[in-house]
């Protein structure tokens, strides 16, 4: 026999108590709303309104809006628009974004960072020839020679 009222459901909870969950690490910021906050407060930095840059850009004053507010993913060309806009360089606005993403990110744990699955660097454009997918024909030759730097 039923404890349960005839005219009530029972209730049969799916997930442990609320209580016994562990709290979930901080989110990093998204790229999105760093780049927006940045591009807004150079702006209001300069005192130029959102129509003056976005004019200056050749960028749609909504547009700009909508990065600014990091509600659109802005491609790198509207990035360097809006940057030179400003009277910056795309370098120096990234370099602005970073100490951002630095400044709220707070300290990164200690300890190597671990990918899905190993990840063998490069050391050298030679090396990277001379890899099995290099003789598929999947990379042409390099002739130029220099430091090449890449980032992930």
């Amino acid at each position: 026999m039923s404890t349960h009222a005839p005219n009530q459901a029972r209730v049969v909870p799916l997930c442990p108590a609320a209580a016994a969950r562990p709290t979930p690490a901080a989110k990093e910021p998204l790229w999105r709303d760093v780049v927006g906050d940045v591009l807004r407060r150079e702006r209001r930095a300069q005192e130029r309104t959102l129509k003056d840059v976005a004019d200056a850009g050749r960028i749609s004053m909504p547009y700009l809006s909508e990065v600014e507010r990091g509600r659109k993913e802005a491609s790198s060309e509207v990035l360097a628009a809006a940057a030179q806009a400003l009277g910056l360089g795309l370098a120096d606005l990234l370099a602005l974004v970073q100490e951002e993403l630095a400044r709220l990110g707070g300290a990164r744990p200690a300890g190597p960072r671990t990918a899905a699955a190993p990840v063998a660097p490069v050391r050298s454009l030679h090396a990277a020839r001379s890899a099995p997918t290099a003789r598929y024909g999947a990379a042409p030759p390099v002739s130029r020679q220099g430091e090449v730097r890449l980032a992930a």
